[in-house]
């Protein structure tokens, strides 16, 4: 019956081989994506410069980045308000990138209107939101999220992990439990790649016979996956503090 099933699974390893290839696609396209969308501090004057050329397809004030997005595979800090608009001012160009400004730090503007300047937090918010009004971009207000499209990838890409994971053939490699925490854990969906290469899910429907060794343990992927995130950050942020925003987007 073992022998059946291996012939099996190697008639349709084609098929098998072209999805793992289709998921590592996917991923690739949602990094991508993370990467082009990720919010880029600017200064004051590259705000307003994109204001009065009416660069700005969409914008948002706030007064400070909340990182609960950043628990997702490429989420983003999202920018919150909790009073005036300001000063925190993020904008998207109309080729889908996101910028960002502190309007504390602005060179030299002028505020006509007292009132107006009683709405905003601080005389930058409040002299880029009459550029935004002499602009006519008034009413170009959005939030700055994640596109949808990565979203999207990052659920199929899950439903599948654990589709396969708890319905499939048992892992060769490690134990359910070592691929759930990994995966979990690792940041940037990394721990989906690792799983692909390292076990090659459903390339055979049973575990590699001969190989004098017990799969890896729940607790060692939990560890494994632990690890993986705290040096891959350590990695990111000297990668950030070499390269700039520009090529490595910081987490706000």
């Amino acid at each position: 019956m073992s022998e059946l099933v291996m012939a099996l699974a190697r008639r349709t390893w084609p098929w098998w081989a072209m999805l793992r290839a289709v998921v590592v696609a996917l991923w690739l396209v949602a990094a991508a994506t993370a990467w082009w969308t990720a919010p880029r501090q600017q200064s004051y004057a590259d705000a307003r410069a994109d204001v009065d050329a009416r660069q700005i397809a969409a914008y948002q004030w706030g007064d400070h980045w909340d990182g609960n997005n950043t628990r997702r595979w490429f989420g983003a800090a999202s920018l919150q308000s909790s009073g005036k608009p300001g000063p925190l001012f993020a904008w998207r160009t109309p080729g889908g990138r996101w910028h960002w400004a502190d309007t504390t730090e602005f060179g030299e503007v002028t505020v006509t209107d007292a009132e107006d300047a009683k709405n905003y937090d601080g005389p930058g918010a409040a002299a880029l939101a009459k550029d935004l009004r002499d602009a006519g971009l008034e009413n170009e207000l959005g939030d700055v999220a994640p596109p949808q499209l990565v979203a999207g990838i990052e659920i199929v890409l899950g439903v599948l992990f654990l589709g396969v994971l708890v319905f499939g053939p048992a892992p060769r490699r490690g134990t359910r439990w070592y691929w759930f925490w990994l995966v979990s854990f690792a940041p940037y969906g990394l721990g989906m790649l690792f799983w692909m290469f390292r076990d090659h899910p459903w390339s055979q429907s049973v575990a590699v016979p001969g190989e004098g060794r017990q799969r890896d343990s729940g607790f060692r992927g939990l560890l494994v996956g632990i690890v993986a995130a705290f040096v891959i950050g350590l990695v990111v942020l000297a990668l950030q503090s070499v390269l700039g925003d520009r090529w490595v987007p910081r987490v706000n």
